[in-house]
């Protein structure tokens, strides 16, 4: 296999460097990619030339910073398969996965270049207030400047398209420092933007690790700073990052409920397909799964029989259904966290090992403790546990128990059920006969607590990738 080489763009020049990140297949372990690390040097030149690049984003009108996103949207069309096989060979996602998400992409794409036209401002009625006569008024919304914007491995091209095209929709230049593990599709994305007439000093990509990071997000020239990661490192940027506008998203340990009045086979069908999506690498994963006492068993009963039609295997392979976990490390963690469940009293009931050092079994768990690190933390792994309640109250106790709080998801075709959960869960987003694992690329997507902060899809991302500009006007 052929080994693809993608340089540093630095104000859209490509730059190489000795020292180099290996991309490998998580499938094979087989090296299928490499990039140049950059140095420190390069983030301070990338944010120079950002500066500039943001006057001339700035200095084109609506209309034209649509149609240079139009234009790439066409290209990343005329690319599809092309993005899709380069995702499965650095994410290890299966092919029909990766080119869902190149689709989701295409429609990101399409709605920054819209919202680029309708970013607006309001009239301010000053004589509503004492010492507002004679005065006239309103806000319009600028541009805030250079956006640092740093993107996870599991949806490289869709989760950065997500910050790169609202920020530039809005007249801001980006600088992206994509995950170590999967930097070849933004390589590729950003030529793809360059020639869709981005000015390239308005978008630079860096590679790098921790340090890379730091010199990006803490330098006085960015105004925001955009994090798609864990926890623990978006912690790191909140506390380091100085005075700047901040949007993060940190992933989740999503809840689903079943309730009693639920359709149980469409709900076990569509559990499974959150459950096991991407080997359960996604942020709103359906992780823990709560399922009334009338018909848990029935429930469980179900979703190990749609589990167990699971292809699992090459993602490159049209019919694979389930492919590997992104690194090895990871298995063996997953493998270690089933262990300490079990001992603490949960019950595995299907699955439960690898299958190779890179590819672990689908794994159904029930009865799982609430402080075990299943239920607990982000499992970021192809698991999913059951566990019984005895009503709404209680169900909307586990569900809040948790220091995440992205989305829920409730089959239930009970009115009141579905209003409950509405009002009284602690979370950014209801998924009412649904799995949280939905998001509709135009949705107000973030979450509370330790899920983040902000929202993303293109109208809302815009939101923080602008500043509001009062103007008054005397008129006495």
């Amino acid at each position: 296999m052929e080994v693809i080489k993608k340089p540093l763009y630095i104000g859209g020049e490509p730059v190489w460097r000795d020292k180099t990140i290996e991309v490998v297949y998580p499938y094979t372990r087989q090296k299928v990619g490499e990039v140049p690390e950059a140095t420190l040097e390069d983030v301070d030149r990338a944010l120079a030339l950002a500066v500039e690049g943001q006057k001339e984003m700035e200095a084109l009108t609506a209309y034209e910073r649509s149609q240079i996103l139009y234009r790439a949207y066409e290209l990343l069309k005329e690319r599809a398969e092309e993005f899709a096989r380069v995702i499965v060979l650095e994410v290890g996602k299966t092919i029909r996965e990766a080119r869902t998400e190149v689709m989701r992409a295409q429609q990101t794409l399409l709605l920054s270049a819209e919202e680029a036209k309708r970013i607006y401002g309001e009239t301010i009625p000053y004589d509503a207030v004492p010492n507002g006569r004679g005065k006239v008024g309103f806000y319009v919304r600028v541009p805030a400047g250079v956006v640092a914007a740093i993107t996870p491995f599991n949806f490289p091209l869709n989760l950065t398209m997500h910050k790169v095209a609202p920020a530039l929709a809005a007249g801001n230049a980006v600088v992206v420092k994509p995950s170590e593990r999967t930097p070849l599709s933004v390589a590729m994305l950003a030529e793809l933007l360059y020639e869709a007439g981005v000015p390239k000093k308005a978008l630079s990509v860096v590679y790098g690790f921790a340090e890379v990071g730091k010199a990006l997000t803490t330098d006085e020239r960015v105004r925001v700073v955009s994090f798609t990661g864990s926890r623990k490192v978006g912690d790191i940027i909140a506390r380091q990052v100085g005075i700047k506008k901040l949007v993060l998203e940190l992933g989740s340990n999503s809840a689903l409920v079943v309730d009693r009045s639920a359709d149980l086979k469409r709900a076990a069908q569509k559990a499974v397909q959150g459950g096991f999506a991407l080997a359960g690498q996604v942020c709103i994963s359906v992780q823990r799964v709560f399922a009334h006492e009338e018909v848990f068993e029935e429930f469980v009963r179900l979703v190990v029989e749609e589990v167990k039609k699971l292809k699992v295997g090459d993602p490159m392979d049209e019919s694979t259904d389930v492919g590997p976990m992104i690194s090895p490390q990871d298995v063996e963690r997953i493998k270690l966290w089933i262990e300490e469940a079990v001992k603490d009293g949960a019950k595995v009931v299907y699955g439960g090992k690898p299958l190779s050092d890179t590819v672990f079994m689908p794994t159904v768990m029930t009865h799982v403790p609430r402080r075990s690190r299943v239920c607990a933390e982000e499992a970021f792994a192809p698991i999913i546990f059951v566990n019984p309640y005895r009503d709404t109250a209680e169900a909307l106790d586990w569900v809040n128990d948790s220091d995440y709080g992205l989305q829920v998801g409730v089959f239930t075709n009970d009115l009141r059920t579905a209003w409950d959960f509405i009002r009284g869960a602690e979370v950014g987003g209801v998924i009412i006969n649904d799995i949280p694992t939905f998001r509709a690329d135009n949705m107000p997507y973030g979450g509370v607590k330790y899920s983040g902060i902000g929202r993303e899809g293109p109208k809302f991302a815009i939101e923080d990738y602008t500043e509001i500009k009062a103007v008054a006007i005397d008129l006495s």
